[in-house]
């Protein structure tokens, strides 16, 4: 049911084709940059897509949210990244390349006209983890092989159904592969559980210090909207500025179609959070 729906939101062929860069050697590691016409540096948005982390789920499903936010005058860097499934995949690839995608940001901005003063991550899903990770990363321990001297700072994330703490997904989330999939993601089979949501999971690295939008559906069946809520609260507890939003009548994928009421009622939230 979960691929089912997750190839059903796809994005469609005849979306205008953004610019493709790539930010590493593997066929993974690349990003597609949305850029709008007006003149003079855009607020960035880092779209990073879902799908369970694993491989049979690409960039595709971020298209028309990305063509969406680009025609309100952002500039959008929807990121690819090895997933499981694929050589890399995993911790530390996973990771490593979701890092290396966002400090690309450097670079791109010397040749294209981004504000990186303005730049926010925003994921769905599987995604919505690795998005709150990316804005966490000054928080990651020193010791961690995901760890980094200089990330670039993000001023804010937005999750859309995100799988924002692996503990707790692991042990009570309903699709996904549960536990054994994010085994596989944290490299639990080779250091202690505890360790391995330690750089991992952004529960884990609260406080991350930026403004949070948490969104769920309530009748998501993939991500049930507990989850958000929960989170949520345990970033304000840490002192996080969280804004925790439960749609009634939602599901896991209204939140990425930007045709409908859902997102209609986000996106100001989102272009709020940038300007």
């Amino acid at each position: 049911m979960a691929a089912a729906l997750f190839a059903a939101a796809g994005g469609a062929a005849d979306l205008a084709a953004p610019e493709r860069f790539a930010y590493g050697p593997g066929p993974s590691q690349f990003g597609e940059l949305w850029l709008p016409q007006a003149g003079g540096p855009a607020p960035v948005v880092v779209m990073v897509h879902g799908g369970c982390w694993q491989s049979s789920y690409g960039l595709d499903l971020m298209h028309a949210l990305s063509e969406d936010l680009r025609d309100a005058g952002i500039a959008v860097w929807n990121i690819e990244y090895r997933r499981l499934g694929e050589a890399g995949g995993g911790y530390p690839g996973t990771f490593a390349d979701v890092a290396a995608a966002v400090d690309a940001l450097r670079g791109l901005a010397t040749q294209h006209p981004l504000n990186l003063a303005k730049a926010v991550a925003v994921g769905h899903s599987a995604g919505g983890h690795l998005a709150l990770w990316a804005a966490a990363r000054h928080r990651l321990p020193a010791g961690s092989a995901v760890a980094a001297r200089d990330p670039l700072r993000l001023i804010g994330v937005m999750t859309l159904a995100g799988i924002n703490d692996l503990a707790a997904y692991a042990a009570d989330g309903p699709a996904c592969g549960g536990a054994s999939t994010i085994d596989r993601l944290v490299d639990a089979g080779s250091r202690p559980r505890e360790q391995a949501y330690a750089d991992t999971s952004p529960r884990a690295l609260l406080p991350i210090g930026v403004p949070q939008i948490v969104t769920s559906g309530s009748r998501d069946g993939i991500v049930p909207a507990e989850f958000g809520r929960t989170y949520a609260a345990a970033a304000k507890a840490a002192g996080d500025r969280v804004e925790e939003i439960t749609i009634p009548g939602a599901d896991h994928f209204a939140l990425i179609d930007p045709r409908s009421a859902v997102w209609r009622a986000l996106r100001p939230k989102l272009l709020e959070m940038l300007h």
